[in-house]
């Protein structure tokens, strides 16, 4: 049984920290020269495929990700550090498209794939770079390179480990409720559920499964009162850590 699982985001990775205009200052130096240092690159954001995931549940919760910026430059030579990375974890088989063109940027096919979905900017130079012999007192600099910013859609096809089958107000939803952190719509009347709905069920660190809620099986869902027609198939499969 397979569903959609999507998901909104914006990433934004670190701006390049700015160069520094500086000179030597020393006792008997007169003329120290420029010691100015580059700044820091941005940090990147990466996205790596983590096969214990199997939801994009936690990206409805968290949509904005930030790195952080690199350090600016400073004086005696020293250069700015780079901004830290930051790692989001997604299942594997998640497809990354733009969210404005609807393009596809990446997919992650294979666990531990790692990708870099937003480069960070480059650091800007500091006066020590453009020392030469004809402008040897240069106070030039540059400012850090912005990082990339994207609007990103997750989609994900789930596939349902567990599917709850059963008649209309058999108390589906409420199993699903009270067993994951699903929180489908609860009525006393028929046909309450018209759409599968899917909730993630931990039995122990790193260990989950799916379980999907369907809407109830009766003979006027073939007449489309429940929904399409197509719904109401269920299938129960055994999740690979419970395997014998």
């Amino acid at each position: 049984m397979k569903f959609v699982d999507e998901a909104f985001i914006d990433i934004a990775a670190g701006d390049g920290g700015n160069g520094c205009v500086s000179f030597r200052h020393e006792k008997y130096k007169e003329f120290g020269g420029p010691n100015g240092g580059d700044g820091g690159r941005g940090g990147h954001v990466f996205a790596v495929a983590d096969p214990s995931l199997n939801t994009l549940v936690d990206y409805r919760f968290s949509r904005r990700h930030e790195a952080k910026r690199g350090q600016h430059g400073m004086g005696s030579d020293m250069f700015g550090a780079a901004g830290d990375d930051i790692t989001l974890k997604m299942p594997v088989g998640t497809i990354i498209t733009d969210a404005e063109t609807g393009d596809v940027l990446y997919e992650l096919l294979n666990p531990g794939e790692v990708i870099t979905i937003a480069k960070g900017g480059d650091g800007g130079f500091g006066n020590l770079r453009f020392k030469s012999a004809i402008n040897r007192a240069p106070r030039q600099k540059t400012p850090g390179w912005p990082g990339e910013r994207k609007s990103l859609k997750l989609e994900l096809k789930v596939l349902a480990d567990v599917g709850l089958l059963g008649m209309p107000n058999a108390g589906k939803s409420t199993l699903i409720t009270a067993i994951s952190n699903a929180r489908p719509k609860i009525a006393d009347y028929p046909f309450t559920t018209l759409h599968p709905n899917l909730g993630v069920v931990r039995v122990g660190p790193e260990q989950s499964f799916v379980v999907a809620d369907v809407p109830g099986v009766h003979r006027l869902a073939v007449e489309g009162v429940a929904g399409e027609p197509g719904d109401q198939a269920v299938v129960r499969l055994r999740p690979p850590f419970l395997a014998a």
